[in-house]
């Protein structure tokens, strides 16, 4: 069966078994380290299977295309990061803006480095737009939801407002964390941080 087949036609195949829950997990495993280590790309079918120990045959059975892996891979550290944020919102409530700020970025920090396929899989241009809308309004509204327990709390109109602007703030900074190659990386990044704790200190 062929990688290239069109992700709309074909299905992931969910497991019944745990010992196929189990081999499914070890595909997923395989495939974020070769997609981090080579890029989405570049990443191939075979490579995924060989990195698990899986034949081909095992991984079509339950992802038939490329697309179709990297879909539940985006989909898992999407909601990965919705956790995140849950969790965060329990250890700042009631702190100011810019204490928010930078757990914001401490706690991507810590997500980056435990979902390494993480940028590679937000970039890739294939991404079902439907799924990506409902994720990022997920997140928007977790972001608000944060800058509202704020001290002092954040209006929910201007919250809403800030959310946007929050997200994308982190999403440059996804980029910026995947320029392995720029030499100033670690002090743009500071500057962002400070960027986003003047913003929401002026809030």
């Amino acid at each position: 069966m062929s990688s290239q087949m069109s992700s709309a036609a074909a299905k992931p195949r969910a497991p019944q078994r745990e010992r196929g829950r189990a081999r499914v997990a070890a595909l997923l495993a395989a495939a974020t380290a070769v997609i981090a280590e080579s890029g989405y790309e570049a990443a191939t079918m075979t490579e995924i299977a060989a990195r698990a120990g899986a034949s081909i045959g095992s991984l079509y059975q339950f992802f038939p295309t490329k697309e179709l892996i990297a879909d539940a891979l985006h989909q898992e550290n999407g909601e990965d990061l919705a956790r995140m944020l849950a969790g965060l919102g329990v250890r700042v409530a009631g702190k100011p803006s810019a204490a928010l700020a930078d757990a914001l970025f401490d706690d991507l920090s810590g997500f980056l480095n435990s979902h390494p396929a993480f940028i590679a899989l937000a970039g890739r241009r294939n991404i079902d737009a439907k799924r990506k809308k409902q994720m990022r309004r997920l997140l928007r509204g977790q972001i608000a939801a944060l800058l509202a327990q704020a001290d002092p709390p954040v209006p929910a109109k201007r919250a809403d407002i800030l959310a946007v602007i929050v997200l994308h703030l982190i999403q440059t900074a996804v980029t910026i964390a995947g320029e392995v190659d720029l030499p100033n990386r670690a002090a743009v990044l500071d500057d962002l941080r400070l960027m986003l704790r003047r913003h929401m200190a002026a809030a």
